[in-house]
């Protein structure tokens, strides 16, 4: 596997051009420093470049990445910006490999929500090696993040389909658009909220509620006469799944 012999070793510095002869620094974890040639620097990055094009090691994609973004951060071949790109890196390579059609997925927050334990692997990888729990960790937050993404494009795929049944309706659409355009930013509301949000009258928010629940976009959960509440059920639903707690 053409990673670097000693991951040990923590690169820092610019990444200069392959022409200029000033050296970099090259830092142990102990403290130690080292001045080496820019070339050391773009061995490194080009073996790191050789082990994301090869195919015939039998790594699966999301291993090859993970271990791709942990030996970038190790290499740290910029003067600044090294995690953006870093964690760009990540969406880059699955969008490269076809695993990702659009560039959804991000894991910058999972791992900004994580920084400590991700640090911490990361230190472990160079100081010990343990390339394991650190894969365990990035598997992890590729799932968590892939989970939220599938919801996103799910309620946008929920989003537009009402809202092209919305527009079948013709000159009613106009007041219904707006009470959902209301609906999309609180999902639970009363008829004088709705009027309130999507500025329109009491009874005009009423009548453009009522094709809401007509057309299955909206349900009344209360069963009241007065006081009703009116829910974007779907809406909400998408949102609740893996909240809800089981009883014993």
């Amino acid at each position: 596997m053409p990673l670097p012999p000693s991951p040990a070793l923590v690169l820092g510095g610019p990444l200069r051009s392959v022409l200029e002869t000033a050296a970099i620094s090259l830092g142990r974890l102990d403290g130690m420093s080292t001045l080496l040639p820019d070339r050391t620097l773009l061995m490194y990055m080009g073996d790191l470049e050789r082990f994301l094009h090869a195919r015939d090691d039998g790594l699966p994609t999301l291993i090859r990445i993970g271990l791709a973004h942990a030996q970038f951060e190790t290499i740290h071949p910029f003067l600044d910006g090294n995690g953006r790109v870093g964690r760009l890196l990540i969406t880059l390579l699955l969008l490269h490999a076809g695993v990702l059609q659009e560039p959804l997925l991000y894991l910058s927050l999972y791992l900004k929500q994580h920084k400590s334990i991700y640090y911490e692997l990361l230190d472990r990888v160079r100081e010990t090696g343990d390339w394991e729990a650190w894969l365990e960790f990035f598997l992890e937050g590729v799932q968590v993040t892939a989970e939220g993404v599938n919801t996103t494009r799910r309620l946008l795929e929920l989003f537009a389909s009402d809202r092209n049944a919305i527009e079948q309706l013709g000159r009613r659409a106009g007041s219904a658009l707006r009470v959902y355009s209301a609906l999309k930013e609180r999902p639970i509301q009363s008829i004088t909220e709705a009027s309130e949000r999507a500025s329109l009258s009491f009874s005009a928010a009423s009548s453009a509620m009522e094709l809401l629940v007509d057309q299955g976009i909206v349900r009344e959960v209360t069963g009241k006469r007065r006081g009703r509440l009116f829910a974007y059920h779907r809406y909400v639903a998408i949102l609740n799944e893996g909240t809800e707690t089981k009883e014993d």
